[in-house]
Order: C-alpha cells, then sequence, then structure tokens
C-alpha cells in the first residue's frame, strides 16, 4: 500500500508532497502514565500547551527498533545500520494543533545524534542499548553515558498479550498513539514543527516486567506507584517532513 494514498485517518491534510525521508519503525512498547498537569507544566515551553485526556497529562515512554532511514530518492538503502531507541515524551498542542513534546531520546547511533539532535533541535542523549527477542518476549537494557554518579536507565522485557486491533477515535487508546507532528524548540524559545504521517497504529495489549526505570529522574518524577498503560505493536512506515519554525498566533 502506498503510505501518501492512505490518509483517510489523519486529522489534517498532508503538508505536502516533499517529505524529506523515510523511517521504519518495528517492535514498539508504547508506556503512558498519568500524570498531573501542574508537575509537568515547569518543562514545556510556555508557548506550547499540555494536552491532556480526561483532564490528565500523560508522560510516555516509547520503546522500538529504527530498521531504516531512506532520504528521499534513495528507496532501498538506508543511511544507518538499524538501532534502538528509547524516548520520554508527553502531548502538547501549538494553536490547537495537538502533538508530540520529546523529552529524552536516548540513542547509540552517531546520525541521530549528531544530525537529528541539531537539524530537528531534540533532546537526544548517547546510550548503550542493547535489545533482543526471545521467543514472544522482548528484552531490553539502556544506561545512558556521561551520568556514572546517578545513571539514567531502562531495563525489562514486554510481551504482547492480545489480538491486534485498531483504536477507535475517543479512546485513551488512540488520543495516546495517533499523533502526526512533533514539537521542538530551542534555548531561544523558539517552536518547531516537523510534520509526520503512517498508516493507523496496529495495536496489541502488551505486559512487561520493568526491572529499573530513571527515565524520569532528570524531571524529579515519580511515578513508581503508577501501573503504566502498555501497548504492542509490530510497527510502520513512516514519512517525515523537514521541520519548520511555527509563528505563534
Amino acid at each position: 500500500m502506498n503510505i501518501m494514498n492512505d490518509i483517510v485517518h489523519r486529522p489534517w491534510p498532508l503538508p505536502s508532497k516533499y517529505w524529506i525521508m523515510r523511517q521504519t519503525w518495528r517492535n514498539l512498547l508504547f508506556l503512558h502514565w498519568p500524570i498531573p498537569l501542574e508537575k509537568l507544566r515547569p518543562h514545556i515551553p510556555s508557548s506550547l500547551q499540555i494536552d491532556t485526556f480526561n483532564g490528565s497529562a500523560w508522560l510516555g515512554v516509547i520503546l522500538f527498533v529504527l530498521e531504516g532511514i531512506y532520504p528521499r530518492g534513495i528507496s532501498a538503502v538506508s543511511v544507518t545500520p538499524k538501532f534502538p531507541e528509547i524516548n520520554v515524551r508527553t502531548y502538547v498542542k501549538c494553536d490547537g494543533k495537538p502533538g508530540i513534546y520529546f523529552m529524552s531520546i536516548d540513542v547509540q547511533n552517531w546520525a541521530s545524534l549528531i544530525i537529528a539532535k541539531r537539524w530537528y533541535r531534540l533532546p537526544y542523549h548517547s546510550a548503550q542499548i542493547s535489545f533482543r527477542k526471545e521467543g514472544q518476549s522482548f528484552h531490553f537494557q539502556s544506561i545512558r553515558k556521561g551520568n556514572s554518579n546517578t545513571p539514567i536507565s531502562f531495563k525489562g522485557k514486554y510481551v504482547p498479550v492480545s489480538e491486534v486491533y485498531f483504536p477507535k477515535e475517543g479512546t485513551v487508546d488512540h488520543w495516546l498513539t495517533e499523533r502526526y507532528c512533533l514539537y521542538s524548540s530551542n534555548n531561544g524559545g523558539n517552536i518547531y514543527c516537523g510534520e509526520i504521517h503512517h498508516q493507523p497504529w496496529p495495536l496489541q495489549k502488551a505486559e512487561l516486567e520493568i526491572v529499573r526505570n530513571t527515565l524520569f529522574t532528570p524531571f524529579h518524577f515519580d511515578l513508581s506507584e503508577v501501573k503504566p498503560i502498555a501497548h504492542f505493536s509490530t510497527g510502520v512506515d513512516s514519512l517525515i517532513w523537514n521541520i519548520k519554525k511555527r509563528r505563534i498566533k
């Protein structure tokens, strides 16, 4: 199926035909915790509104394998080998348009660290990440570099436990996963927007065991007593547009 032809599910039209790269995302774990809006607010640029569902803000940890990055015009060859990524994100609006705001992104891929960090103004960190599949279970471990005294780490395993389904609009599953743009900011306070397109997420319920999670430590969030909502997805292919400075109305 041509990704560009499958647009019925999108909340707004495609920005243009001039996307700049295609990415392949596989074997995703979506974890989401409700968090009081007032705890999250100091960590989000003031020009962005925090998006809420049923009165609560949400904090997500998304773990996946990025199997390929294909620049426009080079459809058959990835510019990097596959690598795992772990990101911490939340959900915001800019002038009413909902999207993702990344709070941290851990990778060990040099291209993401050097190029994407500067280009997309995203909070990338260098980390040592292992990811493997054993039977139906996925095992992961990440340790961020440069934090030897209080290491930022994430370790555990997860397994899909339900049939595949596509969440209905209006449900929390749909609200947490169906997002088609990202926002970022720089030290000067400017807001940037990057458009994303992919087919709807095929989701499964997931069971997980978290052995260690200190990803929230830099933000002073303690969610250890809160059980997250867990989803698994085999993945999607995505199209990424160039980032643009957003004029705030």
